[in-house]
């Protein structure tokens, strides 16, 4: 049965249903009905990480100098009008409200029904407050940006007691530059005004702030291409103008690369770059002038490519070649992505790893565009049909000590099962 769906025709009902689910798994009891997969996932997280079901945890407030601080540095202050646009008119009528969080979790923003948000106050919901998963458990704030996609939380999927007289729609958004968590964007009312279409509905406003930020960076590109152009002219040899991400904006002497691989923190000076080898980096306003060495050979020797997986938040990769390394912090499909390639060194298909990652091997599609992100940075050292990583590299995983505490984060069926089949410390 699907409690969204019932709620939408009797709420008190519902979330009566959803009480008795809670407390059932609660007590280690069958449940009347199973809760949602993203929700009894999430409930697992909680109970692994112990976070308390019957009483709040609030972190302490941001001050409001350091919420004005984050709101004028993140990127999420370019896409508000479209959030407002999009949801706060229907969400006052509703008596719903919207709220934005950084990618901390951190709230920032808060708008709509004033009963409402006197309400939300009630609950902690307030501005600089931390709604995070693994502080305040399962909500429309913290679970979304764990699971990466739009989730609604209704009534007592909530895992803390005191949010069940609450229902949230949240949407994860991701900077189209690089997939970066930039934050959530959340519509929050009362139990009464739970609809099943708020979701789709919130996440089509997310989807329209993320093609905002898509539109302003090619116009960022356009302007780098401005400064590039005089620039590029007047040198010989092979050559481009790329933003801080990476991304081209002009070329010469060389074919067009859409994106190449930075380090995180790029300098003036001779450096290596993946797919370019010896380099000299320059700054331009708004980006760099990377020179391609001329024609001197890449030096050759062993590769290796180091995956580290061992901090909670924190995944990386590094890769050692003759011509010197570099390194790459990894979002957390792609730390999941090359685990199970690490792991799985004859490789996997692309309907294998979709069933591996989202237990759906039609999502191929996903998958593909996924694995052409990563191969961006990683280059020929990540092969295809299979997808896998290079013969002759040498990979090396770094695992954190304790298996639970594995991308411990992650919905990927494949990653859960062998994270659970692994001896215990």
């Amino acid at each position: 049965m699907d409690v969204t769906q019932l709620a939408a025709v009797n709420a008190t009902r519902a979330a009566r249903v959803l009480d008795e689910v809670r407390s059932a798994r609660l007590a280690g009891q069958p449940a009347p009905v199973a809760p949602r997969p993203v929700i009894e996932q999430s409930w697992e997280r909680m109970l692994r990480g112990g976070v308390d079901p019957d009483h709040d945890v609030r972190a302490g407030l941001l001050p409001l100098d350091e919420v004005r601080r984050r709101r004028e540095t993140s990127a999420l202050r370019h896409v508000l009008p479209v959030l407002r646009e999009g949801l706060l008119a229907v969400a006052d009528i509703a008596h719903h409200i919207m709220v934005v969080a950084d990618e901390e979790g951190r709230v920032l923003w808060r708008e709509g029904s004033a009963p409402v948000l006197r309400k939300a106050d009630g609950l902690g919901f307030e501005l600089g407050a931390d709604w995070r998963e693994d502080v305040v458990g399962t909500n429309g704030l913290g679970t979304p940006a764990v699971v990466r996609r739009p989730v609604q939380v209704f009534a007592a999927e909530h895992f803390v007691r005191s949010q069940a007289g609450w229902t949230c729609a949240g949407a994860p958004l991701t900077d189209p530059r690089d997939g970066r968590l930039l934050g959530v964007v959340d519509v929050s009312g009362p139990l009464e005004t739970m609809h099943p279409a708020t979701l789709a509905w919130v996440d089509s406003v997310a989807k329209l702030a993320e093609a905002r930020l898509r539109e302003m960076h090619v116009e960022s590109l356009e302007r780098l291409r401005a400064v590039a152009a005089p620039v590029l002219a007047r040198l010989g040899g092979r050559a481009l103008v790329v933003d801080p991400d990476g991304w081209t904006a002009a070329v010469s002497g060389m074919p067009y690369t859409r994106r190449i691989a930075l380090p995180k923190s790029l300098s003036a000076g001779p450096r290596w770059l993946p797919v370019l080898g010896p380099c000299s980096v320059e700054p331009l306003a708004g980006g760099w002038l990377v020179r391609a060495a001329a024609d001197e050979p890449v030096p050759h020797g062993a590769t290796r490519i180091v995956l580290d997986l061992r901090q909670a938040r924190s995944w990386s990769v590094e890769v050692s070649q003759g011509a010197g390394s570099w390194a790459r912090e990894l979002s957390p499909r792609h730390a999941e992505l090359l685990y199970l390639l690490a792991v799985h060194r004859t490789g996997r298909s692309a309907s294998g790893l979709a069933g591996d990652v989202f237990g759906d091997p039609a999502r191929t599609v996903t998958v593909r565009a996924e694995m052409s992100r990563v191969r961006r940075y990683l280059g020929a050292l990540l092969e295809h049909r299979p997808y896998r990583f290079a013969e002759d590299a040498e990979v090396e995983l770094l695992l954190p000590d304790d298996p639970q505490d594995l991308l411990p984060y992650t919905t990927a069926p494949a990653v859960r099962g062998l994270r659970a089949s692994a001896p215990a410390p």
